[in-house]
């Protein structure tokens, strides 16, 4: 961990200042060990192998731990040679290159740190990745060696920082796994400082979205070990893979064909080989069948959250899922303008 980070962090319960006690320390003086003290309701938080540490391992994110552990390097951008996760972070966004300079961002829910990675490539901006699952330290290898990309294992619920730390949030692909999207989107919106932006990726609910044929799977796949799903997985995709390089193909009717086959095969992404496909078809498929949750949401159910919580100037960019963007009023009446 390091020291600079102590000027966004507090503590998550009751937003006390938080004192470092250090017991290893490397040679570029970030903590390898240690502990967080809250200066005002004394509670401890451990810092474990260099991460700060807010919540305990085990939770209903294991799926995602064990997911982006075993599968870090595929989605990587400067290890698989493509640039799907700089395009998606950028178009997800709608934040110009150049605003990036000198701002704070939090990257809510980093996982194994696809969009952490490019976005620490702006060496003029610190970006603070958090994850609650042990996804966390799969994101740590990954943004090795780079002083402005910081790590905490906290709790999207729970986070601790100081209300309005960050010039920019984003939330890509995560709010519909949490137990409770409103409140995560709440929790998001108030991190955001005043003028500051925020972008968010959620599933869509729509009145056919839980006909999708993952959700009647999904009663079955979640019961099941993470492990154990994964190798079922691999044990039909060689099939499922094959049949859905055809039917999603078929004009007129693929988007019917990629309703009905739970398999997660990107047949038109031109810039990934048919291995990589293939690696990815066995991530997604994974990604869908097993997170313990998976609540899309409605857009002016998220759209209300947001305008309570003074964002302002909302818009849907056109992306895949719910894609929101909007900022931080800095005035009551910007809100409602």
């Amino acid at each position: 961990m390091r020291k600079k980070l102590l000027d966004v962090l507090a503590c998550p319960d009751c937003y006390g200042t938080l004192e470092c006690e250090s017991s290893d320390v490397a040679d570029d003086s970030d903590v390898i060990a240690g502990k967080l003290i809250c200066q005002t309701c004394e509670k401890v938080f451990p810092i474990e192998r260099g991460i700060p540490r807010f919540v305990p391992s085990g939770n209903y994110a294991t799926s995602f731990g064990y997911q982006w552990n075993r599968f870090r390097r595929e989605q990587i951008d400067s290890l698989n040679g493509t640039r799907q996760s700089e395009k998606r972070l950028l178009s997800e966004t709608a934040w110009a290159d150049e605003w990036w300079s000198g701002k704070y961002i939090l990257d809510a829910g980093c996982g194994a740190g696809r969009f952490l990675e490019v976005a620490s490539r702006n060496t003029d901006c610190d970006v603070v990745g958090v994850d609650i699952s042990s996804a966390i330290d799969a994101a740590q290898e990954t943004v090795a060696g780079r002083s402005n990309a910081h790590l905490v294992q906290a709790s999207i619920f729970n986070l601790p920082f100081r209300p309005g730390s960050f010039d920019g949030v984003y939330c890509i692909g995560v709010i519909q796994h949490t137990p409770n999207p409103p409140s995560a989107i709440e929790s998001l919106a108030d991190n955001v400082k005043e003028g500051g932006e925020i972008a968010v990726t959620i599933y869509e609910r729509r009145w056919f979205t839980l006909l999708y044929s993952k959700y009647w799977l999904r009663p079955l796949t979640t019961r099941i070990s993470p492990a154990v799903l994964l190798t079922l997985i691999k044990y039909f995709m060689p099939v499922a893979f094959v049949l859905s390089e055809v039917l999603f193909r078929v004009p007129l009717l693929k988007k019917l064909f990629r309703f009905v086959l739970p398999v997660a095969n990107y047949v038109d992404a031109k810039d990934l080989s048919l291995r990589q496909r293939y690696q990815w078809a066995i991530l997604d498929t994974f990604d869908m069948l097993a997170p313990a949750y998976d609540k899309p949401q409605r857009e002016d159910n998220v759209v209300k959250l947001l305008t309570a919580r003074s964002i302002c100037d909302i818009r849907r960019l056109p992306n895949a899922g719910l894609n929101l963007v909007g900022r931080k009023s800095r005035d009551i009446h910007d809100v409602h303008a």
